[in-house]
């Protein structure tokens, strides 16, 4: 007898249908094999479904049995596949009626029956509701996270054995409630808050503008000026996500095994710091099996380098196309997967290797030659994809020691969230999400210029000796900041601002 069971594959962000075939023969020597394209850990799992069943108290077929996951071409990996196995020896074996064509099946067994926290549940559960699927059953630990896809029955299972109790109509599961996006609590702690940072005005104004527009930012200052405590209380000025973005970052979160058990969905824009010996597919992805790197882990949050002179430049150069694209496509023999990558950049850099070039305080011990090199580190081509470049300089004793409190991240983060409603509304009906995720196209139907605007950019060019892509960089800061004011026309004021952040580090 042959039984049909469904479940799903994720490859990239992507989820294909799969059908597991199981086929039960008496004739000939008992013996258990699955083919398909499949893994070690589905190899393995021949001796967990075999445990799980007979510890259930079923019967487990002494006779030759096949397992077929198709598409058989398509590379399958993780112990996803032991439930509907399980599930199809049971049926196959007349043990269960096959009952179950408008459900997909998805959850690792444990030797004793007991169903443990899968990855990629996320990803299967908005496939099955595409696919008109009615019913997914899951394991119970993964109920909350699929519990957010709307229009699907969700059905949380302990065990093998509830499943095939239900399926027998011994007991009744009930589907878990739907969880509405809305109603989900938000985690808003933050390391610092920009009220516990003093001085450095200029630096907050520019994160105040990257978090409303999205914008990359390079913080660049002697040590201890509070380049790192900027970066790390950035997060708390920046825009609440919304129920699409975090539906993005769940679903790569889910497949990295990075959603922990009984969580529902991701509602804080992630933050990355990786160390700067980071490998550049531990920053990119990639592997046998390509898995995302930590700028698809930053993927609609940031992405923070700290050292930044002191990463490898192989791995700096890297980040050119993720950084233009907002994606990153990595090629193995196996295949080609995409991974969305829209992240805000934030790197921090010292002026030179000792850190004390233009204090006032220290004297710098670094030869020329060493600053060129240092300086070198970070291509011309990286620095011309950042679009802020904010200045921190040493702060004097009195603003350290003054009791006067600075502006609270609540505050900004209200001005930002405004700004980043005006943009959602203007490109309504596209994929942008923020102005810097504009091309050159964009910016010509989106970001009408005044003369007196053009004027001013072109004088920029011309000094400064910028880049076309620095150019209309600068537009779509200059277009940000007029966001953040509610003015519906960019001005020379909002562009002279923007000029201001682009060429503070050549000042």
């Amino acid at each position: 007898m042959i039984a049909k069971i469904f479940s799903g594959a994720i490859v990239g962000l992507s989820t294909i249908l799969v059908e597991v075939e199981v086929n039960i023969v008496k004739k000939g020597l008992p013996s258990f094999a699955i083919v398909g394209l499949g893994d070690k850990a589905i190899a393995e799992s021949k001796e967990r479904v075999r445990s799980a069943i007979l510890n259930i108290g079923a019967d487990f077929p002494t006779y030759r049995i096949t397992v077929n996951l198709a598409p058989a071409d398509l590379p399958k990996e993780g112990p996803s596949y032991d439930l509907p196995i399980a599930l199809g020896i049971l049926t196959a074996s007349g043990q269960i009626e096959n009952s179950v064509s408008d459900s997909l099946f998805v959850g690792e067994l444990s030797l004793d029956g007991n169903l443990r926290h899968t990855r990629g549940v996320l990803p299967l559960t908005l496939f099955a509701r595409e696919e008109k699927f009615k019913r997914i059953f899951l394991p119970k630990e993964n109920a909350k996270e699929a519990a957010v896809v709307h229009d699907i029955d969700v059905y949380p299972l302990d065990s093998l054995y509830t499943l095939v109790s239900y399926l027998k109509k011994i007991v009744e599961i009930k589907p878990h409630p739907t969880i509405s996006f809305s109603d989900l609590k938000e985690d808003v702690d933050c390391e610092f808050d920009f009220s516990d940072i003093k001085g450095q005005e200029h630096a907050k104004r520019g994160l105040e503008i990257a978090a409303a527009g999205s914008h990359n930012a390079l913080l660049f200052g002697v040590p201890g000026a509070g380049k790192t405590m900027l970066a790390r209380a950035f997060p708390s000025i920046l825009p609440t996500l919304t129920e699409e973005e975090a539906m993005e970052i769940t679903k790569i979160y889910s497949i990295t095994g990075n959603i922990a058990p009984n969580q529902n969905i991701v509602k804080k824009r992630p933050f990355r710091a990786p160390h700067h010996t980071t490998s550049r597919i531990g920053l990119i992805g990639g592997g046998a099996n390509p898995m995302p790197g930590e700028i698809s882990l930053a993927h609609r949050g940031i992405l923070f380098l700290d050292e930044f002179p002191e990463f490898p430049r192989s791995v700096l150069e890297a980040l050119r196309q993720p950084l233009e694209d907002g994606f990153v496509s990595i090629a193995r023999a196996a295949g080609q997967v995409t991974y969305p990558a829209k992240f805000i950049l934030v790197a921090a850099a010292n002026p030179c290797p000792c850190g004390n070039l233009g204090s006032a305080k220290k004297t710098c011990k670094c030869l020329p030659g060493e600053i060129l090199r240092y300086k070198k580190k970070v291509s011309g081509a990286i620095l011309d994809r950042i679009d802020l470049h904010l200045s921190c300089p040493e702060l004097p004793i009195e603003k350290l020691s003054s009791l006067k409190s600075a502006e609270k991240s609540v505050i900004i983060a209200e001005r930002a969230e405004k700004a980043r409603k005006i943009q959602i509304n203007r490109f309504k009906g596209t994929d942008l999400k923020a102005n810097a995720e504009m091309g050159p196209k964009e910016i010509k139907e989106f970001v009408p210029l005044s003369s007196s605007c053009l004027d001013l950019l072109k004088q920029a060019v011309v000094k400064f000796n910028l880049s076309a892509r620095s150019y209309h960089k600068m537009i779509k800061v200059s277009r940000t900041i007029a966001d953040l004011e509610s003015e519906k026309e960019v001005k020379a004021n909002h562009v002279a601002e923007a000029l201001q952040f682009r060429i503070s580090e050549e000042n």
